[in-house]
C-alpha cells in the first residue's frame, strides 16, 4: 500500500475546520498515512488517535511551518492540506497517487478547489492566466498550496517551501522548482478540495508581503536578466489593477521597496532549460 507523509498546519483558532479536515483524512481508502498537525504558535491538543503533533513555540510563517511538518513525516508521497481544507472524496489520494504513478512526468498536483457552501469561487484557486473551465486539467506553473501533493522525492530535491517569505507566492516557488527538478505541475479539474472562499486581504499583512514576495520571488530563482522583466511586468499589472481598486497601495510599494532592500534568504536559480521548458509549456517565466 502506497505511504503518504500528510502536514496540517494550523495556529489552533479553527478547531471546527481542523477536525473537519482530519476527518476526511481518516475516511482515506488505499493509503497508508502519516499524519501530523503543526502547531505553528500553538501547542496541538485534543488530536484524534494516530495524529501527531509538532509544536512550534512561535509563528515561523507558513512555508517554514509546513518544512516542519514535512521533516517528521515519512511516506512514499507527502501531503499538504491547510487547517481550513478538506478533501470530500474518501479515495481522493488514492486517485491523485494514481494520476502521478500513471505518468511520472508529474512532480506536484493541486486539485480544484470548491466551497462547500456553495457560493461562488475564487477564480485565484485556478492557477493559470486563461482561467476557463475549473474542470479542465492542465499544466500550470505556480498552485494554490492549501492542497498539495508531491512525490516525497521530488519535494526533497525541490528544497521544500520557501521559509523566508513567510506567507504568499510560496507555491509559485515550490512549482518553479519542481519544474525546474524536470518534473511538471498538474491543476487536476477532476479532483476536488474543499475550502472556504475567503478573501485573503484579510490579513494586515497582505499587501507588503505580496510585493516583497514577488520581488523576492525573481531574485531567488530567476536568472538575472530576466528578473528586471518580472518585476516589472508584475508591477505595471499592480498599477493597472489600482486603477479600480487603490486599497492596499501604499503598503504595496513599501513591501516593493523592501523586497529590493532586504535579503531574499538565499537563491538557487532556476536553469535555462527549464525557462524554456516553462515557455513552451505555455508560460515563461515573465509573468
Amino acid at each position: 500500500m502506497t505511504s503518504v507523509g500528510v502536514v496540517s498546519l494550523t495556529q489552533g483558532t479553527r478547531p471546527d475546520d481542523l477536525a473537519r479536515g482530519l476527518a476526511s483524512l481518516a475516511a482515506q481508502t488505499g493509503v497508508e498515512l502519516d499524519i501530523v498537525v503543526v502547531g505553528n504558535a500553538w501547542r496541538p491538543s485534543g488530536l484524534p488517535r494516530g495524529v501527531r503533533s509538532v509544536h512550534l513555540p512561535e509563528n515561523v510563517g507558513i512555508p517554514a511551518g509546513r518544512n516542519a511538518g514535512a521533516d517528521a513525516v515519512t511516506g512514499d508521497y507527502i501531503f499538504f492540506l491547510d487547517d481550513d481544507a478538506s478533501i470530500p472524496s474518501p479515495t481522493f489520494l488514492a486517485d491523485a497517487i494514481a494520476k502521478i504513478e500513471a505518468d511520472p512526468t508529474i512532480g506536484l498536483l493541486q486539485p480544484r478547489v470548491v466551497d462547500p457552501s456553495g457560493v461562488m469561487n475564487p477564480t485565484r484557486w485556478i492557477p493559470r492566466i486563461r482561467k476557463g473551465d475549473p474542470a479542465h486539467s492542465s499544466d500550470v506553473f505556480s498552485v494554490w498550496e492549501g492542497a498539495t501533493l508531491l512525490p516525497r522525492a521530488v519535494y526533497d530535491r525541490a528544497g521544500g517551501w520557501g521559509a523566508p517569505y513567510f506567507y504568499a507566492h510560496e507555491g509559485i516557488e515550490l512549482a518553479w522548482r519542481v519544474w525546474d527538478t524536470g518534473h511538471r505541475v498538474l491543476y487536476a479539474g477532476d479532483l476536488v478540495a474543499n475550502h472556504p472562499a475567503i478573501d485573503p486581504a484579510r490579513h494586515s499583512y497582505y499587501y507588503r508581503l505580496n510585493a516583497r514576495n514577488r520581488v523576492w520571488l525573481a531574485k531567488r530563482n530567476l536568472p538575472w536578466v530576466l528578473v528586471p522583466f518580472y518585476v516589472g511586468s508584475w508591477t505595471g499589472i499592480q498599477l493597472l489593477r489600482s486603477l479600480r481598486n487603490r486599497t492596499g497601495l501604499g503598503a504595496w510599494f513599501g513591501g516593493w521597496l523592501a523586497g529590493w532592500r532586504e535579503k531574499p534568504g538565499g537563491r538557487r536559480r532556476i536553469k535555462w532549460v527549464t525557462v524554456w521548458r516553462m515557455t513552451r509549456a505555455g508560460r515563461p517565466p515573465l509573468v
